[in-house]
């Protein structure tokens, strides 16, 4: 386990009643749930947990009951990143307070800063906090990629330690890694086990809200050299994996899943997210059901 992220992190969803109001029973069965599935991070308010729609004290009683949850049993990661600097460090601020371990910042979206840009934003969240970061790299949401020699200067910052890698190089990403002492996280599902195989510290995973424990078991197997066996769990996850993430989009497909498995009590999103139309939760079931 890497003791400043963990090493199987799950993008939580953000659990809600039918009113869109945060659910704190959906929050705290869902924290049980991931635990007693063997992971050992929690990142709080990311995309899976539909942070563009919280508002910074609902993010930031989010960490709250998460880190309260926790009790030191996983490792909390609050996303606090925005499109604006100020706002970043004001929320990075606000999740350490409320207990927070470590922060996830997303490359800044929509105004697609220059990389000089992208590593001023970093490092001011970074200064910002006594907290290790853990950079987000995902240009198809952001519109612009954190490049190799961005990660490497910015991996000179004593508190910025990691990197979610959802950009899907597996080269750029090897090539920062023998460069630097960043430890890289797979934010694609779909390419955990190249990623595992290629050095990466762990996952931060969708489908682990509900199969964290074939994560743990997908891991395990790499670290042990048994690459047949880490196959074998890929490729019976695929089904899952497919389901969750190439249906619709994740967020709405991860609550739908832990709402039919009964581990939150519904499956609300915010809008401009809408909830899986009946053809979508008919296909899920069966994977479900076959995953039993």
């Amino acid at each position: 386990m890497n003791d400043l992220f963990g090493s199987n992190l799950v993008a939580m969803a953000t659990p809600m009643e039918p009113d869109f109001a945060i659910s704190q029973p959906g929050v705290a069965g869902l924290v049980d749930h991931l635990l007693a599935t063997s992971c050992d991070g929690l990142v709080v308010g990311g995309t899976t947990g539909e942070s563009p729609t919280l508002t910074d004290v609902e993010a930031a009683d989010l960490v709250r009951m998460v880190a309260a949850g926790a009790s030191g049993r996983a490792r909390v990661i609050a996303g606090v990143g925005s499109y604006d600097t100020a706002a970043s460090v004001r929320r990075a601020r606000e999740a350490e307070a409320a207990g927070a371990d470590a922060l996830l910042l997303v490359c800044p979206y929509y105004s697609k800063p220059t990389q000089a840009g992208i590593v001023e934003h970093c490092a001011a969240v970074a200064d910002a906090t006594g907290l290790p970061v853990m950079l987000y790299d995902v240009p198809a949401r952001t519109g612009t990629a954190m490049t190799a020699a961005t990660l490497i200067e910015l991996a000179a910052h004593p508190r910025i330690r990691a990197v979610k890698d959802a950009k899907g190089d597996l080269f750029e990403a090897m090539t920062v890694m023998a460069r630097t002492s960043l430890a890289y996280y797979c934010g694609i599902d779909e390419l955990n086990l190249p990623y595992l195989a290629c050095g990466a510290a762990g996952v931060v995973s969708v489908v682990g809200n509900i199969a964290a424990d074939r994560n743990r078991d997908l891991i395990d197997a790499v670290r042990a050299g048994d690459l047949e066996g880490a196959q074998a769990i890929q490729t019976a996850l695929l089904p899952l994996t497919d389901a969750v993430l190439r249906t619709s989009q994740g967020a709405i497909m991860a609550k739908a899943a832990l709402a039919r498995l009964g581990i939150i009590p519904h499956a609300t999103v915010r809008r401009p997210l809408l909830e899986s139309p009946a053809a979508d939760l008919r296909r899920l079931t069966d994977v479900l059901a076959a995953a039993a």
